[in-house]
């Protein structure tokens, strides 16, 4: 950063200031001073002119208004920004609360204790609650609307200083011992602060307590931001309160105020310095980062400072000294750079840790945001640009490229202009300064510089950036110490580059490129901040740390070094002050620019040409014109940049090379530029004689300045013959194409005007002309423009239009890929439906149906142009098996069983066996899927699951069955078809069934397990329902199912059945049985014989009447069973289910609308 004093007030009469406050927000100061003296001051910029916008732009006092209310010194003044309200104390105890009205101030609230001394007093970060600390130890907490919150006497103790935490959790108490005692914000005392930064006893006093409340973010992650610092010069910066590892500071110097700036990165320390050969003191400001690195010394005139205050952005201070208030600008040390028409810049977020990088690109005023934590430098030369920052614990970790136990702590990020990482290098020194060529990185530390010479992908693309990763580990880099020459290694060459480093004591050393060999060492005798090198690295420009530019002429000085004596160079005697940044021209080495405060001078030979007022940052110079950045301005939002903030600013010879071609003429114009060559002036000269019309001249300046396409052009136009054309092509060259198309159209060449059009792009002129064209149009042409028009509103997405343009130039690739993203699929279907057999569209048209589920288009299309194959995979990849294989079918491929396996057994590796069953239902493969089926309901009815739901599993089960049976009849009909009578193949279809089916017998027993599972919910309904008999006759027909149910489960039924319908008989078989199962515990069979004896000891083992249905097992006249009641038919009329075949009562089924069985609609 650079700092300097730019303006001065004074308060009439000769009043002294006590104190002064810049509220951050509305941008007025407030200073308070002897006599009750308290002012409202206002600096306000005006300028209309884009390029006086900043520290640059004029400053006057838009207010100056005497508060009056004090009879005392004013001591204190505070700001609430939030509430636009200014709280002022005087040496009486009196506190005034100011407020603004319709512009001016007022007073709002008095408050008077009439007992101490108010010596400070702090608003917490929200504004909504003020701390007050009386001298006598009183404290008070109130609110924004003037109400009291607490209060609190700290008895035997003096206060001086109060500060809250940026939470207003915490409050801080200095007391005037030089303690600082930490308190909760309900006044209860927590502990002592522990003080590190003074290490001898004696009497202190504590000078200032500032907490940062990071409203605009952090600098670091870990960045310190309390800051406390004592009269003696000792300060010290903590992370925390209780922060054990603060950063402590020497300023040597008597300390009278401090303060943070706008963003927390740097700390103003002001007092006096005592000068140490003389008694004298004279006043100091200094500048200090959050870790303890010293900025810059400001010295300001005056005898006694007494109060410090930063402007809102960070940009100007505020300085009370005597009877004065003194303004010092500050030009910060931004993270930025220039690289390929982008500016790269950097800021920090409240809301985030991060730094956010933003690459703007200015041409097309695009912006590309990067986020990178502890952020150090940025660095731009070329295309390229380089982020320096802290390495990460976990990148560490992750990076592949990084060798065990490395003690690399930074990183090296090699970006393009756009942000994307291109390249990274881990290092172990801190890189305080980072600089680059086309070809190398520098970063040196105090002690090291590290080289790297960096190579990028020709083309960005993956291929390219990952062989250059490929190739980065073996890439040349190295670290050298200051003190360690080294000699350089390989062969000499004649033209090298060169690398210079600043040391602190004065020294430059210079170094060759790449070989890096210490050529030459020079010295300065100040403290080099900024060196920049010329073109041809003949000159060196240095900027010292008071901002003293001096130059250094390479070889004089390497002469006289060597012994020659040869005499001081012109540029020994170059030396400006209140330098803060510079840039040498690109393109000649004895052009540079450089800013002064706020003006930009710029040099040819050593000659400074009239300044021009500015405060941007020179972004590059060349081509006789320098590009300056508004970075205060930027930095105000730099979420939106402003292209206004974006200036170019001509030199004098360019201004006055085109002022002679306007006022005077091109003869005299062109002696001049004899005078001051430089290819600008001769394409200026060049673009002048075009005009006129001048090729001899013309072709010469582009001789000159080395113009191939501008010596072609001149000559295409000299072998014109018409003047008009000659006019209009120059007319062309110059971009002005309405003027040249009427010129071309005067002369009726529309053709010409055509094809400048065509080359231009744009079709939308093409068209029209050709339209408005007389004679035949061009329909080739016509159709071209039709499809070129259909490409510009397809790119912008806009579908719509670009299908009516399109279908005018019959373009039909393009306007099925415009149906597609429309959505359309009737206008794709129409599209598809008028090309001809195997056109090669068909294929994509189907693709695009596939992908959107249209199976049915889809295969349409894909069979129209003979596309079987794709086809029968667009049917698998959607599921519709059935149409696969009908379509494997009819085209004689076999695959699809082989294919329909394979995917069965994927879907049953994942257990997802209904999803296979379904599988094989839609592709027509019902035994397999009735196979899972019933594999589902018996794991079911293992799992003791509810008996309905096995139930209706074994029921879709059954109907698989069904559908394959029916599946079969109907292939072997439409086989035996015309050959063989009805019956004869209905025979065929059943022994078909029966071969297919005889080793499983699915197909025999397909609805014994949901018979069985039906009878079993049957059973119990009428238990429940009270048929005690009909329970147990349905009961007794389960017997006939010990291979689909549990024998335990049906025996314990009957036996429940029996004994409720008083057959004791049956209940007695039925506990034989029970205690005769197998794999029964004999604890389990001890409580059957238990629960028999205690049954039969009360009922004889008879049946009260004759059980009808307990029939042998072999009986081959049985009856069939009612599925309704149970019972057997005796009747000869019943009713039979269609699909299940079991029958009922007629009067029985008629209560029902679905069979009861397999749920079949009546």
């Amino acid at each position: 950063m650079f700092i300097y004093l730019s303006k001065k007030i004074a308060i009439p009469n000769n009043i002294h200031l006590k104190c002064v406050s810049w509220n951050k927000d509305q941008g007025c100061i407030a200073c308070g001073g002897d006599d009750g003296l308290l002012k409202v001051l206002k600096l306000e910029t005006q300028s209309d002119d884009v390029r006086f916008k900043g520290l640059a732009a004029p400053s006057n006092l838009s207010m100056n208004q005497t508060l009056e209310g004090h009879r005392g010194a004013v001591q204190v003044v505070t700001w609430n920004e939030q509430y636009e309200k200014l709280t002022t104390s005087d040496q009486n105890g009196l506190i005034i609360v100011w407020m603004l009205y319709k512009g001016a101030w007022y007073e709002e609230m008095i408050n008077n204790r009439n007992k101490s001394v108010v010596r400070s007093m702090s608003w917490n970060a929200d504004g909504q609650k003020i701390c007050i600390v009386y001298e006598d130890g009183a404290v008070i907490v109130g609110s924004v609307d003037g109400n009291r919150i607490w209060g609190k006497e700290l008895k035997g103790s003096q206060l001086a200083h109060v500060a809250w935490s940026p939470d207003s959790k915490i409050l801080l108490f200095g007391m005037a011992s030089g303690e600082v005692h930490i308190y909760d914000n309900q006044g209860n005392f927590i502990m002592k602060m522990a003080i590190g930064c003074l290490v001898a006893a004696g009497s202190v006093s504590i000078a200032g307590i500032q907490w940062y409340a990071g409203t605009r973010g952090y600098v670091r992650p870990d960045c310190p931001c309390l800051a406390i610092c004592f009269n003696n010069g000792r300060c010290q910066i903590m992370r925390y309160e209780n922060d054990d590892n603060p950063v402590c500071i020497d300023t040597l110097m008597n300390v009278v105020s401090i303060q943070w700036n706008h963003c927390g990165s740097v700390l103003a320390v002001a007092g006096f310095l005592r000068a140490s050969t003389k008694d004298k003191e004279f006043n100091v400001v200094q500048f200090y980062t959050p870790f303890g690195e010293h900025l810059r010394t400001l010295k300001v005139p005056g005898k006694q400072m007494s109060g410090v205050a930063w402007e809102g952005g960070g940009l100007r201070i505020a300085l009370a000294v005597d009877s004065y208030i003194y303004f010092a600008n500050i030009r910060p040390d931004y993270k930025w750079g220039y690289c390929c028409s982008t500016v790269v810049y950097a800021y920090t977020k409240p809301e985030r840790q991060e730094y956010c990088v933003v690459f703007w690109e200015t041409k097309n005023n695009e912006k590309f945001v990067k986020y990178v934590k502890s952020l150090l430098s940025v660095t731009t030369s070329g295309d390229f640009c380089i982020l320096a920052s802290k390495a990460d614990e976990t990148q560490l970790q992750e990076d592949a490229g990084l060798e065990t136990g490395s003690s690399a702590r930074y990183v090296l990020i090699l970006c393009n202009s756009i942000g994307t990482p291109l390249d990274s290098k881990y290092i172990d020194i801190e890189p305080l300064f980072v600089t680059m060529t086309k070809t190398h990185v520098i970063a040196a530390s105090k002690e090291a510089f590290y080289l790297w010479q960096y190579r990028v992908a020709k083309k960005l693309t993956a291929m390219g950036i990952n062989q250059v990763a490929r190739t980065k580990k073996g890439g040349k880099e190295n670290v050298y110490h200051i003190d360690i020459h080294p000699s350089g290694t390989g062969d000499a060459i004649s033209d090298f580059s060169k690398a210079f480093t600043g040391r602190e004591s004065g020294s430059i050393h210079r170094y060759s490129l790449p070989t890096v060999a210490l050529l030459q060492k020079y010295t300065s005798s100040n403290r080099a901040y900024y060196l920049s090198l010329n073109c041809n690295s003949s000159r060196l420009a240095i900027i010292d740390i008071a901002g003293v530019m001096t130059l250094l002429d390479l070889d004089v000085s390497a002469a006289s070094d060597s012994g020659t004596n040869r005499g001081s160079a012109d540029s020994s005697k170059f030396e400006r002050k209140d330098v803060w940044d510079m840039k040498w021209a690109n393109d000649n080495p004895d052009l540079f620019a450089m800013m002064e405060k706020t003006r930009m001078y710029v040099f040819r030979n050593l000659d400074p040409e009239e300044p021009i007022q500015t405060s941007g940052y020179i972004c590059n110079f060349e081509d006789l014109e320098i590009k300056s950045v508004l970075l205060d301005e930027i930095m105000k939002s730099p979420e939106k940049p402003n292209k206004d903030n974006l200036i170019n600013f001509e030199i004098r010879s360019l201004r006055d090379s085109r002022a002679l071609i306007e006022n005077v003429g091109i003869e005299d114009a062109s002696q001049f530029i004899e005078d001051n060559p430089h290819p600008r002036l001769w394409r200026l000269l060049a673009e002048a004689a075009l005009q006129k019309l001048d090729l001899k001249t013309a072709e010469q300046a582009f001789v000159h300045c080395r113009d191939n396409q501008g010596i072609e052009f001149v000559k295409r136009l000299g072998n014109l013959h018409s003047e008009p054309m000659k006019k209009a092509e120059v007319a062309a060259y110059f971009g002005r194409f309405e003027e040249a198309d009427s010129m071309y159209l005067e002369m009726d060449r529309s053709d010409l005007a055509i094809n400048l059009r065509i080359k231009l792009g744009d079709w939308f002129k093409v068209m029209q002309l050709l339209k408005s064209g007389s004679g035949a149009c061009d329909d080739a042409l016509l159709q071209q423009a039709y499809n070129a028009i259909g490409d510009y509103f397809a790119d912008r997405q806009k579908w719509v239009n670009a299908v009516q343009y399109y279908q005018q130039g019959l373009n039909q690739e393009r306007l099925a890929e415009c149906y597609y993203m429309l959505e359309d699929y009737p206008g794709l279907e129409r599209l598809a439906t008028e090309l001809p057999e195997n056109h090669r569209l068909l294929s994509d048209i189907g693709e695009m149906y596939a992908t959107v589920g249209m199976c049915e288009l889809a295969v349409n299309a894909y069979l129209t142009c003979n596309q079987t194959r794709a086809a029968i995979d667009t049917c698998v990849h959607l599921n519709q098996w059935n149409k696969a294989v009908e379509l494997a079918r009819t085209h004689n491929m076999k695959e699809i069983k082989s294919l329909l396996s394979k995917y069965a057994s994927h879907l049953l590796e994942k257990n997802k066996i209904l999803e296979a069953v379904e599988l094989y239902r839609k592709a027509h493969h019902f035994l397999d899927a009735a196979k899972l089926m019933f594999k589902i309901a018996e794991d079911e009815a293992k799992r003791k699951s509810n008996p309905l739901r096995v139930k209706k599993l074994y029921v879709l089960a059954a109907q698989l069955v069904e559908n394959y049976q029916e599946q079969v009849k109907t292939s072997q009909q439409s086989k035996t078809k015309g050959s063989k009578s009805e019956v004869s193949s209905a025979l065929a279809g059943l022994l078909e069934v029966d071969a297919c089916s005889s080793e499983t017998g699915i197909v025999d027993s397909a609805w014994r397990g949901a018979e069985a599972y039906h009878f079993f919910l049957l059973a119990q309904r009428q238990l429940y329902a009270g048929l005690m008999e009909n329970a147990m006759r349905t009961a007794l027909h389960l017997r006939e199912y010990e291979d689909i149910i549990p024998a335990v489960e049906i025996y314990s039924l009957l036996a429940v059945c029996a004994a409720s319908s008083r057959a004791f008989g049956t209940c007695s078989r039925a506990f034989i049985k029970l205690e005769s199962l197998e794999g029964q515990s004999p604890e389990q069979q001890q409580l059957y014989k238990d629960l028999a004896l205690e049954i039969f000891t009360k009922h004889a083992p008879k049946d009260s009447r004759m059980v009808e249905a307990d029939l042998s097992d072999s009986s081959e006249d049985r009856l069939p069973t009612c599925i309704v009641t149970g019972l057997p038919i005796q009747e000869y009329q019943f009713w039979m289910c269609g699909v299940c075949k079991h029958c009922a009562l007629e009067q029985e089924i008629s209560k029902y609308n679905t069979c009861p069985l397999c749920h079949t609609v009546l």
